[in-house]
């Protein structure tokens, strides 16, 4: 049954790639991204089909160089009949989930720690924040001491002295805990941009333990001294996020490779990676400097359901201030194309001289981690030296769905699970929110109806929600079925459905957290005990 209700899902996904109407909202009047309708290869795992030709082209002078947005992600406007979530939070920072609703959406963005900096002798830039599974510590790989420097701290807010693994200087440092290798001599990998004889390569590294490294003598084909790369665990492939432009606009280009180590394969001016983004005529300049913004860098990591990607913007350095570069946010849920419709600088340069982030925000490798029910964003600073910072944000908080005192509702377009439990992440203090099922045709399903709903009240971002006379969800496994959650005086920000009572939703944890034991969410609740 679960192999005939997949096919099903794959045939209809397909279908829906050529055929579906337009998303709603501000989405349809903006052209689809061209590779809709040769749509035919993979599926992935939330039922959207990746185009045969892989990656998409673009051109650099007439989709990057004129600044005007790219087209609205085609999954946005064709997304599939019926859409999988059986893997992690469904979060709602665009309309991929959502038929028709009349709450107000609201972007948020991220708070700085009040005692910042956290680490006051050196930055990450990108290198790494990771929590280590193996022995529950943050580990930080960041420039200090004339090279590489590694820190761990308990609780990621005090960190301890650092040790310099790798020394000498370099560009661009990342560092990726990988827990997926069945090699535990790789189980940390790093590339340094280095530049030599007027050419900038990243040379790649390996460990078993983020201290001692191996060179494998393998480099990178030319690329940007900015350049970084990612782990995309929804395609199982590694992506080096490549630096484009020298006097002309910076942007992104792409190459992926199932091995980091041996995927490089591209050599200039044959064979290079191909152009994948930019900033656009949406990011705004700085009144003061009046330049068109850049796309300086782009870290990544697979956030819950979907790829999240922290845009480092350049705002230009017309005079003696260092560059008032800021991180930016943005979400893909093929991994290549981009929503980014919050253009507010999520962690913002200070315009205090001498702060520690009066200059060169930029994220870390790995990008955030779930501490509790927050997650840790770790960024770079230079005031009077240089220094890294810590910004919080709630537990999938980047967009709510919101209501006031007049009530409104959300109606999901049709959705397949297996799990048992829904799960919610709200903050209704003084209203409430029910939910209640729709079958295919758009009819309640009784036992699973409004009235029988037991109203939520209260603030969490794990909270069960259960309807009287039904013990659990499995009557509708498997089935096409409608959410539509009903919403007075609060936010909702993400729900999913959870094979027990854990709450655990199998999505990917990013850079990891206190209490998980590798690189999904397979422990729900004891995550949050773990972050006490």
């Amino acid at each position: 049954m679960r192999l005939a209700a997949f096919l099903l899902t794959v045939v209809l996904a397909i279908t829906s790639a050529v055929a579906q109407p337009a998303a709603r909202g501000p989405a349809a009047s903006a052209p689809a991204v061209r590779y809709g309708a040769a749509a035919s290869g993979q599926v992935l795992y939330n039922g959207i089909v990746l185009p045969k030709e892989w990656p998409p082209k673009l051109d650099f002078d007439k989709d990057i160089k004129t600044r005007k947005p790219l087209p609205v992600p085609y999954y946005l406007q064709h997304p599939p009949a019926v859409i999988p979530i059986d893997l992690g939070r469904q979060l709602f920072v665009d309309d991929f989930l959502i038929e028709s609703a009349t709450l107000t959406r609201s972007y948020h963005l991220a708070e700085y720690y009040p005692q910042n900096p956290v680490v006051s002798d050196g930055m990450v830039f990108s290198g790494g924040v990771f929590v280590d599974p193996k022995d529950q510590l943050f580990k930080m790989w960041y420039f200090a001491g004339g090279g590489v420097a590694y820190t761990t701290s308990k609780d990621g807010i005090h960190w301890g002295k650092y040790q310099v693994v790798q020394p000498g200087s370099s560009d661009s440092t990342t560092v990726w805990l990988d827990q997926e290798t069945a090699d535990p001599a790789s189980r940390f990998k790093m590339i340094r941009s280095i530049t030599a004889n007027k050419r900038t390569t990243g040379h790649i590294f390996i460990s078993p333990d983020g201290i001692h490294w191996t060179d494998t003598g393998k480099q990178t084909g030319d690329w940007g001294d900015r350049s970084t790369f990612f782990y995309n665990p929804f395609r199982k492939v590694w992506v080096y996020s490549s630096r484009h432009g020298w006097g002309e606009p910076r942007a992104r280009r792409y190459w992926e490779a199932p091995d980091l180590v041996e995927g490089f394969h591209w050599k200039l001016p044959e064979v290079r990676p191909p152009i994948w983004v930019g900033a656009d005529e949406l990011d705004p300049p700085r009144e003061d400097y009046k330049i068109a913004p850049q796309l300086y860098n782009l870290d990544c990591a697979g956030y819950e359901s979907l790829l999240l990607g922290l845009f480092t913007i350049w705002r230009g350095q017309p005079g003696p201030r260092e560059k008032p570069n800021e991180v930016c946010v943005g979400f893909s849920r093929d991994g290549w194309s981009w929503s980014r419709p919050d253009r507010r600088a999520f962690c913002p340069v200070s315009e205090t001289p001498g702060q520690w982030n009066y200059a060169n925000v930029q994220s870390a490798g790995g990008c955030c981690l779930i501490v509790g029910d927050k997650l840790y964003f770790y960024v770079s600073g230079r005031g009077k030296g240089h220094a890294t910072g810590l910004a919080t944000l709630r537990r999938d908080g980047f967009a709510s769905m919101d209501a006031g005192s007049t009530e409104g509702a959300l109606t999901t377009r049709p959705l397949r699970f297996s799990g048992k439990r829904l799960f919610v992440n709200a903050d209704v203090p003084q209203g409430e929110l029910s939910v209640e099922m729709l079958d295919a045709a758009g009819e309640v399903i009784a036992p699973f109806t409004r009235g029988n709903c037991q109203k939520f009240k209260g603030d969490s971002t794990i909270a069960a929600v259960q309807w009287n006379g039904a013990k659990d969800l499995s009557a509708l496994d498997g089935k096409p079925v409608r959410f539509r959650f009903h919403l007075k005086n609060g936010r909702l920000y993400a729900f999913w459905v959870s094979p027990d009572a854990s709450g655990a939703g199998g999505g990917y944890v990013a850079a990891g957290g206190p209490g998980f034991t590798g690189p999904t969410d397979t422990v729900g609740v004891r995550a949050y005990k773990a972050a006490k």
